[in-house]
């Protein structure tokens, strides 16, 4: 355990003693939340308003916290993968320096260097993100805050889940990768696609048949379901008691991903904690084999 607590110690000091992939980690993921409220809000303003009765006047507090509920969930789906595959560069770069080589030699069991990357990088993800969850605490606030306590610490253990998923994903990926330019390359690949592909960037509801049933099987996607349910709740439910009947609620459940369905059939929160913790324990157990099979070079 001393043996593992100095690697983690060592791999995370660094990832922060490296200041260009700390401040991009850092900041990319509070541009990318500007970057929604300022070009996608009033699209999805305008979403919301065509879903309901023209007749209803909803004050514009819920529908700017049932908004700002969905870009905030949309961007801590992405950002928990994303910043996981930056804070990975530590195990990329070992392998380019020699770094890991060196550390083979010594007697230390492969699965435990293995496991020191993958708790590192889940211990920086988990910092940034639980930063920018901070910072969107503090939007949704002054925008229009529905959200129970019980919803508020949901969303906390949604973000540990969902670094841990993105930790095992980036890990298994880059275990593969040999240079700088490979995860470069991987992470504006994920970071442009892994948007679409898991319901943050389009509602679920907006694609073809065909597309929303191969999007139900990716396990990223319940996670994003999970944060949506979790920080638009409580606008929901303000809604459903005060102006709208449980009929309209549901449409719009069903138009923003806050119901989700494969194969025609309601996939409910516990099973999608099921698919999620079962994915971790499977790319982590692989991650785990993998280092343990690999040989010295």
């Amino acid at each position: 355990m001393r043996t593992l607590g100095y690697l983690i110690g060592r791999n995370t000091k660094l990832f922060f003693k490296d200041k260009g992939t700390l401040f991009t980690a850092m900041v990319a993921p509070l541009i990318l939340l500007l970057l929604f409220i300022t070009f996608l809000g009033k699209v999805y303003e305008d979403s919301f308003h065509s879903s309901v009765p023209s007749n209803i006047d909803v004050p514009e507090s819920i529908i700017d916290g049932f908004v700002g509920g969905w870009l905030f969930s949309s961007l801590l789906a992405v950002c928990c993968v994303t910043v996981a595959f930056s804070a990975n560069m530590i195990m990329v770069q070992d392998k380019v320096t020699g770094a890991r080589d060196d550390i083979t030699i010594a007697p230390v069991k492969r699965s435990v260097i293995g496991l020191s990357y993958y708790v590192s990088t889940a211990l920086i993800t988990g910092i940034i993100c639980y930063i920018t969850t901070a910072v969107g605490f503090i939007y949704l606030s002054q925008v229009g805050w529905y959200l129970s306590t019980q919803d508020a610490l949901l969303v906390i253990v949604d973000v540990f889940i969902m670094v841990l998923f993105g930790t095992a994903f980036s890990s298994l990926v880059c275990f593969f990768l040999t240079s700088q330019g490979g995860i470069a390359a991987v992470s504006t690949i994920i970071s442009a696609a892994y948007g679409f592909v898991c319901g943050a960037y389009m509602p679920i509801a907006q694609f073809s048949e065909s597309i929303q049933n191969f999007i139900t099987c990716l396990p990223g996607t319940y996670g994003t379901v999970l944060l949506h349910k979790h920080l638009m709740g409580g606008s929901l439910m303000e809604m459903e008691e005060e102006y709208f009947p449980k009929e309209v609620v549901d449409v719009i459940k069903d138009g923003f991903d806050n119901n989700l369905y494969f194969m025609d059939n309601k996939v409910e929160i516990w099973q999608m904690y099921l698919v999620l913790v079962g994915t971790i324990v499977i790319l982590v157990g692989l991650y785990v084999i993998f280092n343990i099979l690999k040989k010295r070079g």
